[in-house]
C-alpha cells in the first residue's frame, strides 16, 4: 500500500498512529542533525522529520532527494515543536521510519508554487507541472464542483442529458467551422460544432421535452484571453414553453450556482431591454456592480458654438462620483486612454464639481456656469463630482464610453469579483444589417423566433423587429444566451429566404429539420450557458484558460503537445488532400 492517508488529512487526533504516505517532495531543509521535507499531494502538505539519532542512513537518503522526486514514506506520527497554524497538518509531523524513491524527477523548469517563476507560455508547454500548483488545482476542483451543483440542479428538475453528435455537416452561418476531411467519403468533410443547436431542436421533436449538456463545442475564430478555439457549453432546450418558463428556471440554476460555490445570496434578477441597455451602458452586456449610467446631453450643451458639440449626432457622458479629486495628470491619462486605437474617441470633455460648489470644466470658454449648473443638474451630479463627455458618432460614442466607464470602476476597485450582479438582457434586434455583404443577418441563429406582432415588419422596418431572445450577463460578461425557437416550418423558411437562402440552399443545409417540423414539431425554447466563463466568474477570475486543464494559447496553439502540427504525406493522400497545398501552408 503506497498510503493509509493523503498529505492533507492528518491532524494532532492521528498521535503515534504508524502511516503511510505517497507524493511529491516540495522542498528539503537541511538543519544540522535533522533534515525536513514537506510531502506534497492533492490534498494538502505534510512535513516528514528525518532524525541522525533515529537512523543515520535514512536521513543520508533523505538528504539525496530533490524538488519533485516522487517517494513513499511509512513513519509515526508526532507533534510538532514548532507549530504552523497556516497549515491544516501544522500541528503534527511524521517520524519517518522507511523511505522508498519511487521515482526520480529533473528539477522542474519553473518552481511549483502558489507564487510560481514561471510566464504563462512557459507553463502552458509544461502544463502537467502547474497542474500541481495550488491556484491551478484549486480552479479544476473548482471547475468540477460547478459541473455536479449543474447536473444535480438540471437531474431534479427532470432534464435529461443527451449526447449529440461531433461530427456533423458544415453551416454557412455563424462563425467558421473546424473542418474534418472524411477519408471513406473522397473529397467531403465533416465539421465540429459550434454549438448542438439543430439537434437540440430535433430532439424537442422527438419528445425529450427537457434537454441538457455539458458538451465541447468548437469556433475557428480569432482568440482572445476570454475566448479558446474549444469550449464548454451547459446547452439546456425544454418544449411546451413561453420565454417566461426558460427566464424563471434558469435565473433559478444561476441563483442557486451563485449561492452555493461563492456562499452569495441573490435576490430577483433584474431585467433590461437591448434597447435600455445599449443607451444606459453603451453594452449589451453591462456590469451593474457599479452605477455611472449615461446622461444623454443634446438638449443641454448644443447651442453654444462648441463646434464639437454642435455637429455631433450624440453628446453624452458619465458622472464619476467623488472623482472631482482627480489630478491633471489622472486626467490626461483619462484623455489619451479614450484617445487609444482600441477606443477610438477624438477627445474628452471635463467638469468637476468642486467641494466648495463651484464648476470647472475644460471648455469654460463656452459654457459659463449657468449652463455647466445645468450639466450637473443633468447628471444629477454632487459637490466633490466629476462629470465625463465624449461626443461624435452615436453607436462609436456610446462604445467608447462604455470603455471609458469600464476603465474608470477597474481603475477605483469597483468591479469587485465578490460581487455577483446577473442581469436579463431581453429584446434584442432579430436582425442586423451588413454593410460589407449588402445584406441581413440572424444577430442570433436563424432559428431564433421573431415576436409574433412584430412580424408583419419583416417585409417593411426589418430593423424594428425584435428577437424573442434573450441573454444573461454577470458582472458585465455574458454568461448565457438563448432564445425561443421557429417551430413552423413555414415561418422558418420565410426566414431563411430573408436571410438570402435559396430553397435549394435551404434544403441542402437545413432539410433534415425542416421535414422533422412536418412531424410535429412542440414549441420550444432554450438557453447555453459558457461552461468556461461562468465558473471563471464564479472563481473571481474573467480569464478562463486558467479554468481549463490543457488551455490553448492566444495562437490557438497547444504549447505542450505542439499542435497543430503537419500531417505525414501518406496520411493526406489517403484523405484525397491536395498535398501540395497542404505543404505550402
Amino acid at each position: 500500500m503506497y498510503r493509509t492517508h493523503t498529505c492533507g488529512e492528518l491532524n494532532i487526533s492521528k498521535l503515534n498512529e504508524t502511516v503511510s504516505l505517497a507524493g511529491w517532495v516540495q522542498r528539503v531543509r537541511n538543519l544540522g542533525g535533522m533534515t525536513f521535507i514537506d510531502l506534497r499531494d492533492r490534498y494538502g502538505i505534510t512535513q516528514l522529520a528525518f532524525n541522525e539519532e533515529w537512523d543515520h542512513a535514512l536521513i543520508e537518503d533523505a538528504r539525496k532527494l530533490g524538488r519533485e522526486f516522487v517517494i513513499s514514506i511509512t513513519g509515526k506520527v508526532i507533534e510538532r515543536s514548532s507549530k504552523n497554524a497556516n497549515m491544516s497538518t501544522g500541528e503534527i509531523e511524521i517520524q519517518v521510519e522507511k523511505l522508498e524513491v519511487l521515482n526520480v524527477a529533473k528539477t522542474p523548469p519553473f518552481t511549483i508554487e502558489d507564487e510560481t517563476d514561471g510566464g504563462e507560455e512557459l507553463r502552458m508547454k509544461y502544463r502537467y507541472l502547474d497542474l500541481r500548483r495550488n491556484p491551478v488545482r484549486e480552479n479544476l476542483l473548482l471547475r468540477n464542483r460547478v459541473n455536479l451543483e449543474v447536473r444535480n440542479y438540471l437531474s431534479k428538475l427532470g432534464f435529461v442529458d443527451v449526447e449529440t453528435p461531433f461530427l456533423i455537416k458544415s453551416t454557412p452561418e455563424g462563425a467558421r467551422d473546424f473542418v474534418v476531411p472524411s477519408r471513406m467519403n473522397e473529397g467531403q468533410f465533416y465539421a465540429l460544432p459550434q454549438s448542438p443547436q439543430t439537434f437540440k431542436q430535433l430532439l424537442m421533436v422527438g419528445g425529450i421535452d427537457k434537454y441538457f449538456q455539458i458538451v465541447k463545442c468548437f469556433r475557428d475564430e480569432d482568440l482572445r484571453a476570454d475566448r479558446q478555439p474549444e469550449f464548454t457549453q451547459i446547452d439546456c432546450e425544454m418544449s411546451f414553453v413561453e420565454r417566461e418558463d426558460i427566464l424563471s428556471t434558469f435565473e433559478g440554476l444561476t441563483k442557486h450556482l451563485i449561492k452555493e460555490i461563492t456562499g452569495n445570496e441573490v435576490g430577483e434578477i433584474p431585467r433590461m431591454s437591448y434597447d435600455e441597455a445599449m443607451k444606459k451602458y453603451g453594452s449589451d452586456k453591462p456590469d451593474i456592480r457599479f452605477a455611472m449610467e449615461f446622461v444623454e446631453l443634446n438638449e443641454t450643451v448644443k447651442g453654444q458654438d462648441f463646434k464639437v458639440f454642435d455637429d455631433a449626432e450624440l453628446v453624452v457622458g458619465i458622472n464619476g462620483e467623488g472623482l472631482a479629486k482627480y489630478s491633471r495628470k489622472q486626467i490626461d491619462a483619462l484623455i489619451n486612454y479614450v484617445k487609444r486605437p482600441q477606443v477610438g474617441a477624438t477627445g474628452l470633455v471635463y467638469c468637476k464639481y468642486n467641494e466648495d460648489g463651484t464648476l470647472k470644466s475644460s471648455v469654460d470658454k463656452f459654457y459659463g456656469p449657468e449652463q455647466l449648473e445645468k450639466w450637473a443638474t443633468a447628471f444629477g451630479a454632487k459637490p466633490g463630482d466629476l462629470m465625463l463627455i465624449l461626443a461624435g458618432p452615436a453607436d462609436k460614442t456610446r462604445k467608447a464610453l462604455n470603455d471609458l466607464r469600464l476603465h474608470i470602476a477597474e481603475e477605483e476597485g469597483l468591479r469587485d469579483p465578490k460581487v455577483f450582479a446577473p442581469l436579463w438582457v431581453l429584446d434584442f434586434p432579430l436582425l442586423e444589417w451588413d454593410e460589407d455583404t449588402q445584406r441581413w443577418y440572424a444577430m442570433h441563429h436563424p432559428f431564433t423566433a421573431p415576436y409574433p406582432k412584430d412580424l408583419p415588419l419583416l417585409e417593411t422596418d426589418p430593423a424594428a423587429v425584435r428577437a424573442n431572445a434573450y441573454d444573461l450577463v454577470l458582472n458585465g460578461n455574458e454568461i448565457g444566451g438563448g432564445s425561443i425557437r421557429i417551430h413552423n416550418k413555414e415561418l422558418q423558411n420565410k426566414m431563411f429566404k430573408f436571410l438570402g437562402f435559396s430553397d435549394e440552399e435551404a434544403k441542402a443545409q437545413f432539410g433534415f429539420l425542416m421535414d422533422a417540423f412536418e412531424y410535429g414539431a412542440p414549441p420550444h425554447g432554450g438557453i447555453a450557458f459558457g461552461f468556461d466563463r461562468l465558473t471563471a466568474i464564479l472563481g473571481g477570475k474573467e480569464t478562463i484558460r486558467d479554468f481549463i486543464a490543457f488551455p490553448k494559447n492566444n495562437a490557438g496553439r497547444d504549447l505542450m503537445i505542439d499542435a497543430p502540427a503537419a500531417l505525414d504525406q501518406s496520411q493526406l493522400a489517403e484523405l484525397s488532400l491536395d498535398i501540395r497545398i497542404a505543404e505550402k501552408n
